[in-house]
């Protein structure tokens, strides 16, 4: 996960202690931790507008702190990423 340049958030939790990709599950996508639940999946809920608590309603054996951490894995990642310009 971006070359070990882990977020720490909520009193100094690293995200791999939240998120976990493993090949065997879900093809390798990021996961919340012992879960199938997709980090892709906690985003799209959030951006089309389920919060927090409606998120952990629908899905109980989830923590708020996952949920962040979700949010701050893709966080990490865009940070992470390097655009490079083509030829105009």
């Amino acid at each position: 996960m971006a070359g070990e340049q882990l977020l720490f958030y909520n009193g100094g939790m690293k995200l791999r202690d939240r998120i976990e990709m493993n090949s065997g599950v879900l093809g390798g996508k990021p996961v919340i931790a012992g879960t199938r639940i997709a980090v892709e999946l906690v985003l799209d809920l959030l951006s089309s507008g389920a919060g927090v608590d409606d998120i952990l309603k629908d899905y109980p054996h989830i923590t708020r702190e996952d949920v962040l951490a979700c949010v701050a894995f893709a966080a990490d990642t865009i940070r992470s990423e390097r655009i490079y310009p083509v030829g105009a």
